[in-house]
């Protein structure tokens, strides 16, 4: 029997999945690790750490003696997006990586939409924001100058763990559509935006795609882990693409749903000619040729979560939402937006923050918790409605996270969403996208489509339901109003919080 590994480098830990050819799961190991917050706003996080990290679940799975390591054909990555890697003329590592959710870099967004103009969103089809790779870059070069002129070319954490793998400095191509120095409907770097910042010649690494051979298992690294020298390394994905891959999300026509402590909305798309304004984002996707079009709520799952330890901490989320079946869609007349953090799409504002409309003193617990469900999924809903007016029809719905986990939910995303929604048989994200970009660059399979066939069940399916599409279709207009009507509140409650 032959397998392959895929390696999932999050931001609190990293995963790593061994699967053999028919697509099944057959072992698993979990190493957490440090973030770095020196004062607020920053996160930082150790390379060494990811590094430490995987050679600890490889060489679990290889002494769990499920596979041996001779029969391991190959290797791939799902990495946090974002976080900036400056390396030296001897690939060393000069400071801390800057992650994805660090925010003290919005001076230098700024910069970047004042030096660039309307080319930012022409080339890179995404706006300036803090979250980004480019910013990170000038917000090191401004503050840190002498260590920045030290730096001869940057990565992203999962290409860095595939340096440290191989030898080799490359960026797969999905990864690097998160800078804002890629032109992404070419697949290529931007000189346009290099020269403009100043950035050395061979700062941005060669480009690799996502199921393209990178090389093979340093012996040092072999030995370290208990992997062959002969295993073969291929590029990998950014992780909301290796999590569409691992959704099965590779033809026109399918979307994920993904629900956790943020949600996204993800389409696929093959015309590289969408241009949504920066309103979502759009990235080149690990299907060689293809594009995925992202909107984001920030605050989805957290909502939920927030709701039950202010209101009901005693209650598990079975319990806590129990009832909520038994409500007709609409709460009884309650919208909920869920803009507890600030929000990203459609509204890139900061300062807003969530509300409860329409309450009474007739409303329950259950109505509260209906209306937070519906009020993620309005906000989600807003990311597909941006979708089809550029033009993108979103036949069905696969859904993943915990928003996948509540039957009731899945019927309501049906519903909201106006069409099928599906949920997986064995839902592993990121992780199994990788580990079908190692299938693929192993020559089990043609493409990522042949792949998803083979290694993807679905589940159960949600039709909408005609009534409950009429109510909701009525409900999110008023929902849609809700942003409008509280953004100046919110302004002048700002001097009140602490």
């Amino acid at each position: 029997m032959k397998y392959v590994i895929g390696i999932d480098l999050g931001t609190s830990s990293v995963k790593t999945v061994l699967v053999n050819k028919q697509g099944d799961i057959v072992g698993e190991a979990t190493a957490s690790y440090p973030l770095i917050q020196e004062r607020p706003g920053y996160s930082e996080q150790d390379p060494e750490e990811w590094v430490k990290g995987t050679l600890g679940c490889l060489k679990e799975l290889l002494d769990s003696k499920q596979a041996a390591a001779e029969d391991i054909e190959g290797v791939s990555f799902s990495g946090q997006m974002h976080g900036l890697v400056l390396l030296d003329e001897q690939n060393q590592v000069l400071r801390n990586a800057i992650l994805w959710n660090d925010t003290r870099t919005t001076k230098e967004c700024r910069e970047i939409e004042a030096k660039l103009g309307d080319s930012l969103l022409e080339i890179t089809r995404n706006a300036a924001l803090e979250g980004f790779t480019l910013p990170k870059i000038l917000w090191v070069q401004k503050h840190e100058p002498e260590l920045f002129a030290k730096a001869a070319r940057f990565v992203l954490p999962k290409d860095y763990l595939r340096y440290r793998m191989t030898g080799q400095v490359a960026m797969e191509i999905s990864d690097a559509a998160g800078t804002l120095l890629l032109n992404v409907p070419e697949g290529a770097w931007s000189e346009e935006i290099t020269a403009a910042f100043g950035l050395p010649a061979g700062f941005c690494p060669p480009l690799v795609g996502s199921t393209e051979d990178t090389g093979t298992v340093l012996p040092e690294f072999a030995q370290q882990s208990g992997l062959s020298p002969n295993t073969r390394v291929f590029g990998g994905g950014a992780d909301n693409a290796c999590g569409a891959v691992g959704a099965g999300i590779v033809r026109k026509g399918d979307a994920l749903c993904s629900i956790g402590t943020s949600g996204v909305v993800l389409t696929y798309e093959e015309d590289k000619s969408k241009d949504f304004g920066g309103k979502v984002h759009f990235f080149n996707h690990a299907h060689p040729g293809a594009f995925y079009a992202m909107g984001v709520t920030l605050a989805a799952g957290y909502s939920l979560s927030w709701f039950k330890d202010s209101l009901a901490p005693e209650l598990g989320f079975n319990e806590l939402l129990a009832p909520v079946g038994s409500l007709p869609p609409g709460a009884d007349g309650l919208l909920f937006t869920p803009y507890l953090v600030g929000e990203r799409t459609p509204h890139a504002d900061s300062v807003i923050r969530g509300s409860f409309i329409g309450l009474s003193g007739t409303h329950r617990r259950e109505h509260l918790a209906r209306a937070v469900m519906e009020g993620i999924t309005f906000s989600l809903a807003e990311s597909l409605a941006l979708f089809r007016e550029a033009g993108i029809e979103v036949d069905r719905m696969i859904s993943i996270g915990g928003g996948a986990k509540n039957p009731v939910w899945l019927q309501m995303q049906a519903d909201i969403f106006g069409i099928p929604v599906v949920s997986l048989k064995n839902e592993q994200g990121p992780a199994m996208g990788a580990a079908m970009m190692a299938a693929v660059g192993s020559g089990w399979f043609a493409s990522l489509k042949d792949c998803a066939d083979q290694f993807i069940g679905y589940a159960q399916t949600y039709e909408p339901v005609p009534a409950n599409v009429e109510t909701y279709s009525r409900l999110f207009k008023l929902y849609q109003q809700v942003y409008a009507a509280t953004r100046s509140l919110n302004e002048g409650l700002q001097e009140f919080r602490g």
